[in-house]
């Protein structure tokens, strides 16, 4: 059965939108290193997730290299020099500034929920924590269907187990049962009973 077209737009249930984007950067990640090896090409490809986190994939070398090696090519001969260290030094700080406000968020909205603090919260720090918030809920709810699963299949392995003890208890059950069936051993030869007198008397 073919698939439907997917509109091209933003994913509006969280959930599926942090689905979607697990399932298309691993196959986006795939494609890459296909490309790789089957072009003998060098690929370095950047991907930022709506929270920030980088996810980054360099099919030869680092990603260093390949940034100096970009930064070379597209400046021309004039610009051979590697990245300045300053700017190095400058985006290392800003992503530990960066890092410090979402810990001082997170904090601050623990304080909230809880009931810890009196301050209140902003428009955009309230919509920080939300999002926090689904990506958390969708990670409990990741980690409690793996351990649903396995439980299932725990119990799955239980019912088998005792399944072969029936079915072995069953066998024994009838052969025993076949056994106790047999006749007894009869003879021709009369035994008439003969009681002696004396066991009745009195």
């Amino acid at each position: 059965m073919a698939r439907g077209k997917v509109q091209m737009k933003r994913v509006e249930n969280p959930v599926h939108r942090q689905v979607t984007f697990c399932k298309r950067r691993a196959g986006l990640l795939k494609k890459a290193k296909e490309l790789s090896v089957l072009c003998d090409a060098d690929i370095g490809l950047l991907i930022f997730s709506a929270h920030g986190k980088l996810y980054e994939l360099a099919t030869k070398g680092t990603m260093q290299g390949l940034i100096e090696r970009y930064f070379k090519s597209s400046r021309g001969a004039q610009t051979d020099q590697p990245i300045p260290k300053e700017m190095q030094a400058t985006d290392a700080k800003d992503e530990i500034n960066m890092l410090k406000q979402e810990i001082e968020t997170l904090q601050k909205g623990l304080r909230y929920m809880f009931g810890g603090g009196a301050e209140t919260m902003t428009l955009d720090e309230l919509l920080v924590l939300e999002k926090h918030l689904e990506l958390w809920i969708y990670n409990i709810r990741s980690a409690k269907m793996d351990i649903m699963f396995q439980e299932i299949n725990v119990l799955r392995n239980k019912e088998g187990i005792l399944t072969a003890a029936n079915k072995y208890l069953q066998d024994k059950i009838e052969e025993n049962t076949v056994i106790a069936n047999f006749e007894p051993v009869t003879t021709n030869i009369d035994f008439p009973l003969i009681i002696p007198d004396q066991i009745f008397q009195i």
